[in-house]
């Protein structure tokens, strides 16, 4: 009778030593993670700053040594600057200008890029190298005939001159998503057409899921762009209830800095601040997975 060999068991495998490679890595990771908590509190700083302003008295913006955090804290200064400032109304002017200009202007400039990378145009690289040449055109040289012009259609002092000329697109934007659908295979847009889709069914529900990483990306450069505007709306907007948060925050500069009122300057910067954050919060998650698309297809 065959006896059956046993095989003795086999000892647990003990976690081999980190070879010197590994270390490095893992030290390089912490360097690194130190080096972007540095330039992080570095860019906070300045927000930090502002918002500590804002709850210091007069004496205290001024004192030396700096007072870091104050105490106590002024927290009336946020009330206060609604009641001697038409801050309400500049926010509302800016909101309205930034998302119409914004949601509108997107969509228009998303159909623009598909037109212009998948359509059969004639023409229609000639037609992006003129938007393209549009780019090199600085805004002060049409900005007295651009006056001019709204001048005579009595759109001066009305919000219609920051609003329309934008809700045709965006050149930079077309540009990028143009760049962004090149990667698209043609093949797709001539079998939906097969299949019997219509341009526009095409672009709702092929091309828009494809590219909203890219236009989440872009719609925030934009907001933040229209929102910070400051130029426009100085030279269209005369009436303080008209103007837009901006031309209200520097005429606050003009008007209470004699009065060496920082903390309310400070407040309203601050709060100026926030309709940003809260639009990268947002579309964080489709700006990051735009990067991801980008690199993958690099």
């Amino acid at each position: 009778m065959a006896t059956t060999l046993m095989k003795p068991p086999t000892p647990a495998l003990k976690d081999k030593p980190r070879t010197g490679a590994q270390r490095e890595s893992r030290l390089g990771n912490v360097a690194l993670f130190v080096l972007l908590a540095v330039g992080s509190l570095a860019m906070l700083a300045p927000l930090l700053w502002m918002f500590t302003t804002a709850l210091k008295t007069k004496v205290q913006v001024f004192a030396l040594p700096p007072v870091w955090i104050p105490n106590p804290p002024q927290w009336d200064t946020f009330i206060r600057m609604w009641t001697e400032a038409p801050i309400l109304s500049g926010f509302k002017n800016s909101l309205i200008v930034a998302l119409s200009v914004t949601i509108i202007g997107t969509f228009t400039s998303a159909l623009a890029a598909f037109a212009l990378a998948k359509l059969r145009l004639p023409y229609k690289n000639a037609i992006f190298l003129v938007l393209l040449s549009g780019l090199m055109v600085p805004y002060p040289t049409i900005m007295i005939p651009q006056f001019v012009m709204f001048s005579r259609l009595h759109w001066v002092d009305t919000l219609l001159p920051l609003i329309v000329p934008l809700l045709f697109g965006n050149i930079i934007m077309i540009f990028f998503l143009r760049q962004y659908l090149s990667t698209v295979p043609d093949s797709m847009i001539e079998a939906a057409k097969i299949d019997g889709a219509s341009y526009l069914q095409i672009f709702r529900v092929m091309i828009l899921p494809m590219i909203r990483p890219a236009i989440a990306a872009q719609f925030i450069l934009w907001f933040m762009f229209i929102w910070n505007d400051y130029l426009a709306p100085i030279l269209y907007l005369n009436t303080p209830e008209k103007q837009t948060l901006q031309v209200v925050i520097a005429n606050l500069n003009v008007e209470f800095a004699t009065q060496r009122d920082y903390p309310l300057i400070m407040a309203a910067s601050f709060v100026a601040l926030l309709p940003i954050l809260v639009v990268f919060l947002i579309f964080q998650r489709q700006i990051i997975e735009s990067v991801a698309l980008t690199g993958s297809k690099g």
